[in-house]
């Protein structure tokens, strides 16, 4: 059996729980899920600093208002809709080399973003840093779908979700102790972390070796009938997210007037319930399954973007917050979906076209609800209610055990030639 063959069967479930020993050794080198683990921990401890850092940010330095930075947003969104090209990319660049590559370029615009404080700078550097994010994820996300088999794969979401919230804990207790304690400003800051994100990328280069792939990819661009269950899902998905990812931060500092110590204390409760939680929840989604787990993100998600609206009182927005935030990790739920439905050579090139169709509606939304937030912040929540209720109708036409020709309970059923 080959190196690239056995890849899958390599893959163990208790990734977050590796100790020390294991670390220090050279068999951690050698397993593919620790490569995953590690890139997702560099990405995420970027765009933690980036993120936490930006309301205050561009409100203080650049003085932003709810146009600028739903511009901005838009923007950050446009590699998310070019994530198509990552298939040409692949033609000449291996998928482990190509996610590596991704985040030294994320590295670097994070690394530039406060050095350039007004609205033009700050869009370049934004977009850079997210060529970087998008691509790798997009990478990322084909990557686990192949190494991992089809059994294993919602648990060990759930502890990359984990791996994501250590790297985010470890972004804002810095910055917080940074910030707050020793007054270092936003440049060195971002400086710090890009340039930190560099040099752990070029050892990851250097100590992991090539683990190739169990199947070949098909590397064209393509969109299967059969799939399209999962492409309205990750386009309803990508819509609502923008909604959180944009404005739920956004209102915490313009309406109730959050600081940076406590914008940070925020995000670091966030990432306390998901290293708590997020792999019990992915073990969770794989007991009841897609169907059953998605029905209950979205009804949750209706009465959390309801309740957005409408909240007048800081403490209940944080605590708002704080459950949206822990519900994202439900969305493992669509990928694990598109695994036991689809042809194994589809992983690379559906990740790339999902990823566009995720943010065709994410580059126009911030834009739009910038302005409407401007006269209204309850109806941009309420916009969100409507992607929830679509989402959730969708969700029920998953069948029980998604496979192969049992795609979807109503509509266009297929083979793995459709």
């Amino acid at each position: 059996m080959s190196e690239s063959s056995s890849v899958a069967e390599s893959a163990s479930p208790d990734l977050a729980n590796t100790d020390t020993n294991v670390l220090n050794s050279s068999s951690f080198w050698q397993k593919p899920e620790n490569l995953l683990l590690s890139m997702t921990f560099i990405m995420s401890f970027l765009f933690a600093t980036w993120q936490v850092l930006l309301n205050n940010f561009v409100v203080e330095r650049a003085q932003f208002t709810g146009v600028e930075i739903g511009i901005l947003q838009s923007l950050r969104e446009v590699p998310g809709f070019l994530a198509f090209t990552a298939v040409f990319v692949l033609l000449i660049l291996r998928e482990q080399y190509f996610a590596l590559l991704a985040i030294a370029l994320m590295a670097l615009g994070v690394a530039a973003t406060g050095f350039f404080p007004f609205a033009i700078g700050l869009y370049l550097t934004t977009v850079v840093m997210s060529i970087g994010f998008h691509y790798f994820e997009t990478i990322n996300k084909s990557l686990t779908l192949q190494w991992l088999p089809k059994s294993k794969t919602p648990h060990f979401m759930g502890r990359a979700l984990a791996i994501k919230a250590i790297a985010s804990l470890s972004a804002y207790a810095l910055i917080f102790i940074a910030m707050d304690m020793f007054g270092v400003d936003y440049k060195w800051m971002y400086l710090l972390a890009g340039a930190g994100g560099l040099i752990l990328v070029a050892i990851l280069a250097l100590r992991f070796r090539d683990f190739g792939h169990q199947v070949e990819q098909n590397k064209t661009l393509f969109l299967r009938k059969r799939y399209w269950l999962y492409y309205g899902l990750v386009f309803l998905s990508g819509a609502r997210r923008q909604i959180f990812t944009v404005f739920a931060g956004f209102m915490m500092v313009e309406k109730f007037g959050y600081s940076v110590g406590e914008i940070s204390a925020l995000f670091i409760i966030n990432y306390v319930f998901n290293f708590m939680f997020a792999s019990r929840i992915g073990k969770f989604i794989g007991f009841i399954g897609e169907r059953r787990a998605l029905i209950i993100e979205y009804i949750a998600l209706i009465l959390v973007f309801t309740s957005y609206a409408f909240v007048s009182n800081s403490h209940i927005a944080a605590g708002l917050y704080v459950i949206d935030h822990l519900f994202f990790a439900f969305a493992i739920a669509i990928s694990t979906y598109f695994q036991k439905i689809a042809d194994p050579k589809d992983m690379a090139g559906t990740a790339s076209v999902s990823f566009t169709i995720n943010h065709i509606a994410a580059v126009v939304i911030p834009a739009l609800l910038g302005m409407v937030w401007i006269y209204s912040q309850s109806a941009v929540f309420l916009v969100g209610v409507v992607f929830a209720v679509c989402s959730l109708v969708l969700s029920f036409n998953i069948p029980q055990a998604p496979a192969a020709g049992n795609e979807v309970i109503l509509g266009f059923r297929g083979s793995s030639s459709n």
